[in-house]
This record gives C-alpha cells, structure tokens and sequence, in this order.
C-alpha cells in the first residue's frame, strides 16, 4: 500500500524524519533572534545530519550555508521542503514547487506548526508529493534522529 500523500500518522512522519538527507527550508532567517524558530529548527536539522539549503532573497549565508533566492535556484533536488512561511503564501510555495522540472520535485513538502493550507496541501499531494501540515520538523528530528557531531554535507 503506497504511503499517504497527504501525512498526518505518527509512523509516516517518523519516516519521513529518519529517510530526509537534504532540506530546503524556506522562510528562514538569520540569526538575529536565535530563538526564532526558522532560525533554531534548521540549526536542530543540521546538529541531526541533515544538509539544509537556505531559501530567502534576503541572505548571503545563513548556519554557514549558501543562501537561494528561490527554490529554483537550489543546485540540488532535496527530500524535504520546510516551509517558514504564513499560510497564505502556501498556494505560490506550491506553485514554485510544481514549476520545478519533475527530477527537482521534493518527495515532502513540510508546513512547519501553525501552517496549513488545504487547497495547496491537495494541489501537491495531486501531484505525487506528500505533504505534512502544522507540524515541527525539527521536533521530530530531534525524536528521532541521532545527533550529528557535524552537519552532512553530502
């Protein structure tokens, strides 16, 4: 039985958490408040062996990786997109992603606590993607994931 696209199980979120190598995390932000949590989440997702590719037009660098405008520009296909955004800036999220050539398509869109949008929830499980909403990936990688004594780079 193919896994649900649109994941709510405590198991299917498990999975997604220990298979992840590579996120793009959109809406992050510098460390200015290091408590925020698009700042605090993708440095718990690195200190657990995950590579995250910044998105934000508004950065260089951020957690001593290169910063992308645009999910576009990311070089690499990544599992997971974790979305830092308001939930009404989901449909343009979703439609930035479904834009993306197929072989660039994440696996997971992940809409961190706080955020959901149904219709741009089913428009990317329409498409094959799976997609979490109003969860926080950092927690369950925490859960789940060992920590890591320096970021995966590979």
């Amino acid at each position: 039985m193919p896994a649900p696209l649109i994941v709510e199980s405590e198991e299917e979120l498990k999975s997604i958490v220990l298979s992840a190598t590579k996120v793009a995390v959109v809406g992050i932000k510098d460390g200015t408040d290091p408590n925020a949590p698009a700042y605090h989440i993708p440095m718990v997702l690195q200190s657990r062996g995950m590579r995250i590719f910044p998105v934000n037009p508004k950065f260089q660098t951020i957690l001593g990786e290169q910063v992308y405008p645009d999910l576009a520009s990311v070089p690499e296909r990544v599992d997971v997109v974790d979305v830092f955004r308001r939930p009404d800036a989901i449909p343009a999220i979703a439609d930035e992603i479904l834009a993306l050539p197929p072989d660039k398509r994440p696996s997971v869109v992940w809409l961190q606590i706080g955020i959901r949008n149904d219709a741009a929830a089913q428009k990317l499980a329409d498409a094959g993607i799976r997609v979490v909403q109003n969860h926080c990936l950092g927690v369950y990688a925490a859960h789940y994931r060992p920590s890591a004594t320096t970021p995966n780079k590979s």
